[in-house]
């Protein structure tokens, strides 16, 4: 399986891009893990948020292909502990899933046509973090996956 975590903005901070490259360079001897950052919707302040997340919303599904498997990070997606999440990435790889898209989008959320064409929805948490480090966060969360699955003693429980 390929995962692909596709983020709408590039990163500003050099130390949380050392990071996010650090964790995909890990997951890598997993899987192929590619992080790609779409360039950032311009002149967003003659833009009302419903549509920046409609001009976000359609570079995101041009990213998309007919079989991948759309999974959003999104506040109101479900939760889960980091076992259970690797026993849900671990039951996508064993359904024959071969691109896993994980998507963050920007700050306004996504636009409905990318929740229709999402399979799914994750939260890492009820609480808001940065889109920036979310980054760094969740590609953590797929190291910790992969290394509970293959009985590391990265994750300690």
């Amino acid at each position: 399986m390929n995962i692909e975590l596709l983020v709408v903005g590039k990163t500003d901070s050099k130390e949380v891009e050392a990071l996010v490259e650090l964790y995909v360079r890990r997951v890598n001897r997993y899987c192929r893990f590619a992080v790609t950052a779409l360039p950032d919707v311009r002149n967003t302040r003659s833009l009302t948020q419903n549509q920046q997340r409609t001009a976000e919303g359609e570079a995101i599904l041009r990213q998309l292909a007919a079989g991948d498997h759309v999974v959003l990070l999104d506040e109101r997606g479900d939760e889960m502990r980091s076992v259970e999440f690797a026993y849900w990435l671990q039951k996508r790889m064993l359904g024959g899933v071969r691109r896993l898209v994980l998507v963050i989008g920007g700050p306004y959320g996504f636009s409905d046509a990318v929740y229709a064409r999402a399979d799914g929805r994750l939260s890492l948490s009820r609480m808001t973090f940065s889109h920036q480090i979310v980054r760094a966060i969740f590609a953590e969360q797929i190291y910790r996956a992969f290394a509970i699955l293959n009985h590391e003693p990265y994750h300690h429980e």
